[in-house]
């Protein structure tokens, strides 16, 4: 429309060609040649009448038929409502227009009429409202820019609550809620409460690529935050981010947002807050407002939109609740254990060196190989301590793990009371049960190549010693020091002072005499 006045003025007033015309703006010769023999048969000149706009030039030119009086004018509110369902067409609205009109004695609209007509309507709608986005298909969710501070009653202290939005794309339906943060947890948190306020789940949700939706942004292939992508998996439905800088993508989220800046920030701005729930309940109540708010070129609101589009098209919660969890990649050492929070927990032992997933719940520690589920453990919270379970040891530690204390005492109790003596002793002073356990097994094998008695001598040897380990008695069996006679150490005795013993002094003196 633009490039009718700008024909007419170049042609007019710049005296230009239909050539140079044509080049100036972009079109063909023949389409400027064709503009202006309509406007001579028009009698039209430059500059143009006033009040004469480009909608009202283009129809005069072109003979743009309107659609007169007499003709049934459908409920457009309505054609473009139902045209969100799943499965209904313009063709199939305009049968029943049809239908409905042939009672009226009225000229019924052709269906390129009520095409052409409709389409004309939905121009004036603003962008939001005119993007066709089927019902239950998509859910719009963002952070708003703009916090809202909350003050700690105890220590004085501000902090900044995050304002998360999300929109469904068909009826406009909003819901916001504070948390503290726009971390994976946050983020996962707020999704669940969403789903329970809609009663059901779309088919898609639209982010914005921050951290804890897309961890790599890509037009084609985003990759996305592994959390995330199992929170959606448990509801059963995708994730299909916007792409970068294209607002478009998500252009119901930036639209609830600015919502959201003006029904719900800007009117809390002078309001003090003193904990996060106290935020959340004074939300609930805007957001209701703003769902009830009539719209301005639609008929209805965002529920009742929502009510008889998007709700019947939503899926249905799961049946059981959605537990977030945290993912690491581990690699297993040398000990088939994995640490976790300073916790180490087993894996087969025929994973060591392999790398590991371990997927982290409140309760629930488990672990997966190449995508595989092998085993899990219950989230233990004691430093430096392990959990193992007996089937992912190997079979010669399996051995050891049968051997209690009791039963390694009854043992070297048969053998002798030195024996017994070191047993004790061994498992006393360990820095851990097991370490000590293996000692004792390395210390009572002795008897099968010694014999017991040999044993039970050279323990009782031990004993005289200050320090002595197991492979001091396995060198002193080899050596067969076991057989001698021990000698017991000489007392060291101490002379004491008294008047009736002769000191050194005594036979200096005799001699000298």
């Amino acid at each position: 429309m633009k490039k009718i006045r700008d024909i007419i003025r170049l042609h007019f007033d710049c005296k230009m060609s239909a050539n140079q015309i044509a080049k100036t703006i972009g079109t063909a010769r023949s389409v400027v040649q064709e503009c202006l023999r309509r406007v001579k048969s028009e009698c039209l000149t430059w500059p143009l009448p006033e009040g004469l706009d480009d909608f009202q030039l283009e129809h005069l030119l072109y003979n743009m038929p309107k659609a007169p009086d007499s003709l049934g004018q459908p409920d457009w509110g309505y054609v473009h409502q139902e045209l969100r369902k799943k499965g209904v067409t313009r063709e199939l609205l305009w049968l029943e227009y049809q239908e409905n009109e042939k009672k009226k004695e009225i000229t019924i609209l052709s269906y390129s009429q009520f095409c052409r007509l409709y389409k004309g309507w939905a121009k004036k709608l603003n962008l939001v409202m005119r993007q066709e986005h089927l019902a239950g298909e998509k859910l719009f969710v963002d952070y708003a820019g703009p916090t809202i501070p909350v003050i700690d009653a105890e220590t004085g202290e501000v902090k900044q609550a995050q304002l998360f939005v999300a929109v469904l794309g068909a009826s406009n339906y909003t819901y916001a809620e504070a948390s503290w943060s726009q971390d994976i947890e946050s983020w996962n948190a707020t999704h669940v409460r969403t789903f329970n306020f809609l009663g059901g789940v779309p088919e898609l949700l639209v982010p914005d690529n921050l951290k804890s939706a897309v961890t790599k942004a890509d037009r084609f292939e985003p990759k996305l935050n592994e959390r995330y992508h199992q929170m959606a998996r448990h509801y059963q439905t995708a994730i299909f981010p916007a792409r970068s800088y294209k607002p478009k993508d998500k252009a119901p989220a930036e639209k609830g947002v600015q919502f959201a800046e003006t029904w719900i920030i800007a009117v809390l701005r002078n309001t003090t807050f003193f904990t996060l729930s106290d935020l959340n309940e004074n939300i609930a109540q805007l957001l209701e407002q703003l769902n009830n708010k009539p719209f301005k070129k639609l008929s209805g609101t965002r529920k009742s939109w929502f009510d008889n589009v998007d709700r019947p098209a939503l899926r249905p919660l799961p049946k059981t609740a959605f537990e977030d969890a945290g993912w690491l990649k581990l690699r297993v050492g040398n000990d088939y254990h994995i640490n976790i929070e300073q916790h180490y927990y087993s894996v087969p032992y025929s994973l060591v060196g392999q790398q590991v997933e371990a997927r982290l719940t409140s309760n629930t520690v488990e672990i997966l190989y190449a995508g595989q589920r092998i085993t899990s453990h219950k989230v233990n919270h004691n430093k430096n301590k392990s959990t193992t379970k007996r089937e992912h040891r190997p079979p010669s530690h399996q051995y050891i793990d049968d051997w209690t204390p009791e039963r390694i005492i009854n043992w070297a109790n048969k053998i002798g009371p030195a024996t017994s003596h070191l047993v004790q002793t061994i498992i006393k002073n360990a820095d851990h049960p097991k370490v000590g356990l293996r000692a004792c097994l390395g210390l009572l094998t002795l008897h099968k190549e010694f014999t017991a008695q040999r044993l039970e001598a050279a323990c009782a040897r031990a004993t005289t010693f200050p320090h002595w380990s197991v492979s001091n008695i396995r060198s002193l069996l080899k050596s067969g020091l076991d057989k001698q006679t021990i000698q017991l150490p000489i007392p060291n005795l101490t002379i004491t002072h008294h008047e009736n013993i002769r000191g050194a002094n005594y036979f200096t003196t005799q001699e000298e005499n």
